[in-house]
């Protein structure tokens, strides 16, 4: 269906799209919305793509909740369905999230915070997935992204000190748009991004305190994107 838009449409999309994504970006909060010291549950969302026999764009998000203390493993779903939105810089929302909700439905424990294979505020519009997200879920949102997204298609990041929890802020037209975090001493930096209800520095101790020696990368987002690879083989060959 995506592949049938021609450029007319597409850019129809694009203004409805942009329309959402500015009333609904005036209306996030970078301040904890939460005690920090009573989180119990946190979930790492990610999605991976493909296409099927019939060259249709198909998507499988993975949603992996853990206790935030303990690290372990509470509960895993899965949702996979086709996309029906074109891709569009600065609109992926609107391709993943209705399988998100989808997936979100399927939970049996409710996480505290979502972290989001993804970014939040790191956008033109501040309007990442992260960010867009979260007000459907209710619940305070961040972005991990391992690979850096220029906001404004021009401003660069600077690489943080080699130290483990280092980090330097990501600052366009002024403003804090989101931090290079060193998770792992040495090893290159992730990208946090507030998505809604919370601070910068409460996403950045969360994403350190949900690192360990196996990824720089935090375990729910880590466990989230090993599952959609598993989840979308098993998911392709049924097609």
């Amino acid at each position: 269906m995506s592949e049938e838009i021609n450029t007319e449409d597409m850019e129809q999309m694009q203004e409805k799209f942009r329309a959402v994504q500015e009333e609904l970006g005036g209306k996030i909060s970078c301040t904890d919305s939460f005690d920090i010291n009573r989180i119990k549950t946190v979930a790492g969302i990610d999605l991976a793509y493909w296409k099927d026999e019939n060259d249709r764009e198909q998507a499988v998000c993975c949603i992996v909740v853990i206790d935030y203390k303990t690290h372990e493993v509470i509960e895993k779903k899965h949702f996979g369905g086709k996309i029906d939105v074109p891709y569009m810089p600065g609109f992926l929302a609107f391709r993943e999230l209705p399988l998100i909700l989808e997936t979100v439905k399927l939970l049996e424990n409710i996480p505290d915070i979502y972290v989001f294979d993804g970014n939040g505020y790191l956008h033109p519009r501040h309007m990442g997935i992260a960010s867009h997200a979260s007000f459907y879920l209710e619940r305070p949102t961040f972005g991990i992204a391992k690979t850096y997204f220029r906001a404004d298609k021009k401003t660069d990041y600077t690489e943080p000190s080699p130290e483990s929890g280092s980090f330097t802020d990501i600052v366009i037209g002024g403003e804090v748009y989101g931090r290079a975090l060193r998770t792992h001493t040495g090893v290159r930096p992730v990208f946090v991004s507030v998505g809604n209800n919370i601070s910068l520095d409460s996403a950045c101790n969360i994403a350190l305190d949900l690192t360990d020696k196996e990824s720089h990368i935090p375990i729910p987002t880590r466990l989230a994107d090993l599952d959609t690879h598993v989840m979308r083989e098993k998911l392709r060959s049924q097609n």
